[in-house]
């Protein structure tokens, strides 16, 4: 063999090894705690949104978009950091009005309503015609408000409830914790029931909260308010939950549902049949899609003792496939080792800029009940 042919050769077979190492030594785009990922919004302005004079910012778990105008819905609970029942300050015993909306450009207070009415404000939605949900999470201690769900109009007008103030159950008359609420393209409405069964980390703390008839459900009623069907328990098989905390519709009307206790995204057709899971954005609180399909999933929960490893923080991906292309960042927060800490609710404008509702475990390190990201 002449030298030229050997030395030839021997890059053949060097080859495989020299790409091999090269591929190794990348850096690949980490979804579990956002290394490697692009930020979309960097710019961060902290308590956002213009609190009226005496005020304290409370927690809050929901922001939304008005389809019809592009500003900002959300509330916040009446100055408690805390929220459910039993905590001294919440919408009871504060009876501020909690529902605002906000100019998405400046935070200035649009609207402000629903004193008086609700104990813990936990989920929020504008539907199509500008009108505004509010699941009101748990009861008062009178057992004369809370596990229902309140439509207003853009003003304030209440024009509908459901479930039965006060009083938790889990037949088609009585919510136990409702998390959130959708509004179908058809009017039909989609509530989220149950928020106890991400804290069920056995089988036997699943069956006997099942035995309890504590909920993890999706309840379908039509545009009147009549009950129309529901699907879902406590467990993880898929169509369970542990605790179904957050709602979206995409593109195609898929219902996705954000299983926080499970770690996934669950995806389902109207009729509550399942369609399909998304694994790969953490321990999700807050959910919204973009018209072009693009899901934004906020992860407040993730935690040392409870999803190990996981960053807190806004992962972004399209509809279509389970991978994560984008992700905002969280707070730091000490005592959540590498992990920090971020909002529950989150929501998308048209400019692309990104609203964060603050949760109990964010509120104090991000200094206000919302926080704005912009490109």
């Amino acid at each position: 063999m002449s030298k030229q042919n050997f030395l030839a050769k021997c890059l053949l077979i060097a080859a495989p090894a020299i790409v091999s190492g090269a591929v190794m030594g990348q850096s690949e785009p980490n979804h579990i705690t956002g290394e490697g990922l692009p930020n979309p919004a960097p710019n961060v302005t902290t308590n956002w949104g213009n609190l009226p004079d005496g005020r304290n910012w409370g927690s809050t778990a929901g922001v939304d978009i008005d389809p019809t105008d592009g500003h900002v819905w959300a509330y916040e609970r009446c100055g408690a950091s805390s929220f459910g029942g039993g905590v001294p300050v919440n919408c009871d015993t504060n009876p501020v009005d909690p529902i605002f909306k906000f100019d998405r450009r400046t935070g200035e207070v649009l609207a402000n309503f629903g004193g008086g009415l609700m104990m813990t404000p936990h989920g929020i939605h504008a539907d199509h015609e500008g009108n505004v949900w509010v699941t009101d999470f748990a009861n008062n201690a009178d057992g004369t408000k809370g596990h229902q769900v309140h439509k207003f109009s853009p003003d304030g007008e209440l024009l509908m409830s459901l479930g039965t103030p006060g009083q938790p159950g889990n037949d088609s008359a009585h919510f136990n914790q409702p998390n959130d609420v959708i509004v179908a393209p058809d009017g039909s409405i989609f509530v989220s029931d149950g928020h106890s069964g991400q804290g069920m980390t056995s089988n036997a703390a699943m069956d006997e909260g099942r035995e309890e008839g504590l909920t993890a459900r999706i309840m379908k009623f039509a545009p009147d308010g009549t009950f129309l069907k529901e699907w879902g328990q406590i467990g993880v098989r898929h169509g369970e939950f542990r605790t179904p905390h957050a709602m979206e519709f995409d593109s195609q009307g898929r219902l996705w549902v954000a299983d926080r206790g499970n770690h996934r995204l669950e995806i389902f057709d109207q009729e509550g049949n399942y369609l399909d899971s998304r694994y790969m954005y953490g321990r999700i609180s807050g959910l919204f899609i973009t018209d072009d399909d693009m899901v934004y999933a906020i992860d407040s929960e993730s935690g040392p003792t409870n999803h190990v490893g996981w960053r807190n923080g806004v992962r972004i991906g399209h509809v279509d496939e389970d991978r994560i292309t984008a992700f905002i960042p969280p707070f730091e927060r000490p005592d959540r080792v590498y992990q920090g800490t971020a909002g529950e609710g989150v929501a998308v404008d048209a400019d692309g800029v990104i609203f964060a509702a603050e949760g109990p475990n964010s509120l104090s390190w991000a200094g206000g009940a919302f926080t704005r990201y912009s490109p």
